[in-house]
């Protein structure tokens, strides 16, 4: 088994995510070594296309540089699927969990779209188009992550795909202000005009009340993908479920902070304590031991649902 590999998949997730990075010390060891080798393929892809070092600013790409990234990203993890020869740690990563766990290419494909719509400065019209974005940057990864558990239930994957779903709205409206000072806006436009913000003023403070009501809608529309993804923790294993509903706790809790916050949302990045993670891991823990008893609610029919 290659050290090497899980050593650099480790470094990726403690520096670019700490909120799923404790979460992930909960899996079983052979799952979260896939999980790491996933994330690691998926924080690369991202780091190329903005020139950033494990989520942070590194130098600017124009769009046709994001292209060629772009292309270059979209060939590599076809020769990692195809069983090709790679050098890359990340591109090994991906190939490690994809052929051994039988990752469908068109996941990692629809993943990489999601890049695409950042690198084409996609106009998000209506929810459901912002729903289309979050689909692509996190419920696939959902998806590809339920398979590394050895989920192939349709029903449970798609409690999955909301658990991505919820996780990147909650990132959304945290980051609305830092993401339209790189601009970027992941609001839907209809959403912007009714509270009379215009796209190129969202990293305002003379706006934060007006972003502060739409945090708050943002977050309130993720809750019913969080009680979702909730249902589907009946079809994993303990160890994999008792992860899953411990970083559902934290990504859920920074949405109730944004919420809490108001028009001071922004003033600081929001997280969670290592004090507040550890109650969200205890009470994670009962959620896990609890679902292998609790009665199965269907999914909700008004949910976005994920293509097949």
């Amino acid at each position: 088994m290659n050290t090497t590999l899980m050593d650099h998949a480790t470094d990726t997730i403690a520096v670019g995510s700490k909120s799923f990075a404790t979460a992930a010390k909960l899996f079983d060891p052979l799952t979260r070594r896939s999980v790491l080798m996933l994330y690691a393929w998926c924080r690369h892809c991202d780091d190329v296309i903005d020139g950033q070092e494990l989520g942070f600013y590194a130098s600017p790409v124009d769009n046709a540089q994001a292209e060629q990234r772009l292309e270059m990203l979209k060939n590599q993890t076809q020769r990692a699927w195809e069983g090709g020869e790679m050098s890359e740690p990340a591109f090994a990563a991906f190939q490690e969990v994809a052929l051994g766990h039988n990752i469908p290419l068109q996941l990692a494909y629809d993943h990489l779209d999601g890049f695409a719509m950042d690198v084409r400065e996609t106009r998000y019209e209506t929810f459901d188009d912002t729903l289309q974005y979050c689909y692509r940057v996190a419920g696939v990864v959902g998806l590809m992550m339920a398979r590394v558990m050895g989920v192939r239930d349709e029903a449970v994957l798609d409690r999955a795909c909301d658990l991505g779903l919820a996780f990147q709205l909650t990132n959304i409206a945290r980051d609305i202000v830092e993401d339209a000072r790189v601009g970027r806006c992941y609001l839907p436009a209809r959403w912007l005009d009714e509270e009379g913000i215009p796209a190129d003023a969202l990293d305002s403070a003379a706006m934060r009340p007006q972003l502060a009501r739409l945090a708050y809608r943002l977050v309130a529309e993720a809750e019913p993908y969080y009680a979702s993804a909730r249902e589907g923790l009946a079809g994993l294993p303990l160890r994999s479920a008792w992860a899953i509903a411990s970083a559902h706790g934290v990504y859920r809790e920074i949405g109730i902070k944004v919420s809490a916050a108001g028009p001071r949302a922004w003033d600081r990045r929001q997280g969670t304590s290592a004090f507040e993670k550890s109650g969200l891991l205890l009470k994670g823990a009962r959620l896990a031991l609890t679902s292998r008893f609790a009665t199965q609610v269907p999914r909700p029919a008004g949910l976005w649902q994920r293509p097949r």
